[in-house]
Order: structure tokens, then C-alpha cells, then sequence
């Protein structure tokens, strides 16, 4: 696949890096459609338990590169249609894989990789890093899930007024808005984000992918609907070994040992 994304393994857990530091990060349509194709791959891959998404250099992802799209045709929509689809293929596999993905925002997260580092389960940022709405100073709408996203960890009217002022946000205004779920010092990002993974995957993943995939619906289905999704969850996961394991450690009094 392209070298402008890479994906290194550290144990059960896959660092996917963004690798055009030159551009910060921003992504053309050989990059976007590399990741989306990395991460189908890793939803898939029963190596993998854990996913770290971060940027090489300065930024976490600026965005869509919008050189590269008034550059590809003519109209420029033609482009950014391109662009969107091979992005929220990404973002979609983010939010369908059980598995925890977690953003190292080692920098400026802007545009698309705003949305991006927002489809992301946890979101740890750098002391110095900004997030940057940026579409609508550029006469653009928000895409990448934003506009589903963000409303959801901030409220309407704060995601309202982001998308229209297009203000920078410190790492300590994210942490305050539920933004971000941790801010490290610079440059310890990835390593936290690795540190929160590994404690994670002591527990059980199988229950976690159940949540997520729960929490995740709840937004979009009837109360009567959820009760019943919730149901079909409960028994899937006690008939699972993490399960099985977890009341057996209950009944036994002890601390549960959950198998990859």
C-alpha cells in the first residue's frame, strides 16, 4: 500500500501513522484511500486488539489537501466527492470495528482530521496541539461524521457555534468541552495513547465492542429497539469466554483473566 500511511505493530496493538509531514499530514486521494484500506484490513485482523492513529511531524492531519482538489478537476466538487468517499469508508470501519481506536493528536488536528481524530473511540492531545473545525473559513461544510460527532460530545448550540466562528481550540478548551479525553505533555501523545490501550486491553474486548457498537446505535434507533439490542448483547456476551470468565471471577471473588 502507499508509504503514505504507516502501520507498525506493537504487540496486539497497530500504530497507524499519517506520513506526509510536509503537508501536515493532509490527505489526497492515494492517501485517504491507503487508510480506509489499512483500516478494513485491521477490523479484520485478529492479531490486532488495538488501534493507535497519529501523525508524523508537527500535525496529527490537517485535512483534506485543498491544493490537491482545486488542482484534480474542474469543478473542484468532482474532487472533494472523490475525497469524501474513501473518507468516511475510513471513518465508518473507526466506528463499526469492535476494536478501540484511539487519536495521538501530536499536533494540529484541522478539516478532515478534526472529524477524523473525532470518529476516534478516545482522543488523547499534545499540551500545545489545536483542533481547527476549519471548513466553513474555507466556504466549506463539515464531512467526515463531524457534523454527527461533534454535536454529540459537545451539545447543538457549541457545535453550532464552532462550525460558524471556526474558533482554535486549545488543548484545555477540548479537555473542558469534552473534546479530547486526556491532554499529555508534548510529545508523549503516542506513548499515553499506548499506555491507555494496554490498560484497556486487560479487560475484555469482546464486552467493549458491545458498547461501543450499543452506544453508538442508541443515537439512531427507538427506545423499544435499543431494550432489545441491549438484550441480544447481554446474552452474547455471557455465552463469550470473556463472559464466562468475568461471572466465574465474580462467584469466586477474584480479579478476572480475560484471553486475547
Amino acid at each position: 500500500m502507499s508509504r503514505l500511511i504507516e502501520v507498525n505493530p506493537s504487540g496486539s496493538i497497530a500504530i497507524v501513522v499519517l506520513n506526509r509531514p510536509e503537508a501536515y499530514n493532509a490527505f489526497n486521494l492515494e492517501m485517504i484511500t491507503a487508510l480506509a484500506g489499512h483500516m478494513t484490513r485491521l477490523a479484520s485482523d485478529a492479531a490486532v486488539r488495538g488501534i493507535v492513529l497519529t501523525g508524523r511531524g508537527k500535525a496529527f492531519c490537517g485535512g483534506g489537501d485543498l491544493k490537491w482538489a482545486v488542482g484534480f478537476a474542474e469543478p473542484a466538487g468532482r474532487a472533494f466527492h472523490a475525497l469524501a468517499a474513501q473518507f468516511h469508508q475510513a471513518v465508518v470501519e473507526i466506528r463499526r470495528m469492535p476494536k478501540p481506536v484511539v487519536a495521538a493528536i501530536n499536533g494540529v488536528a484541522a478539516g478532515g482530521g478534526f472529524s477524523l481524530a473525532l470518529a476516534c473511540d478516545f482522543r488523547i492531545m499534545e499540551a500545545s496541539a489545536d483542533l481547527r473545525q476549519a471548513y466553513t473559513a474555507s466556504g466549506l461544510c463539515i464531512d467526515g461524521g463531524g457534523t454527527f460527532t461533534l454535536p454529540r460530545l459537545v451539545g447543538l448550540a457549541r457545535a453550532l457555534e464552532i462550525a460558524a466562528f471556526d474558533p482554535p481550540i486549545s488543548s484545555s478548551q477540548a479537555l473542558a468541552w469534552g473534546l479530547v479525553t486526556r491532554v499529555a505533555d508534548d510529545g508523549t501523545a503516542l506513548q499515553a495513547a499506548q499506555s491507555m490501550l494496554a490498560q484497556l486491553l486487560e479487560k475484555s474486548t469482546h464486552s467493549f465492542g458491545w458498547s461501543k457498537k450499543l452506544l453508538t446505535d442508541a443515537f439512531n434507533t427507538s427506545f423499544e429497539t435499543q431494550l432489545e439490542s441491549e438484550r441480544h448483547g447481554l446474552a452474547a456476551c455471557a455465552d463469550h469466554p470473556d463472559g464466562r470468565e468475568g461471572l466465574k471471577a465474580f462467584i469466586e471473588k477474584r480479579k478476572p483473566k480475560f484471553n486475547p
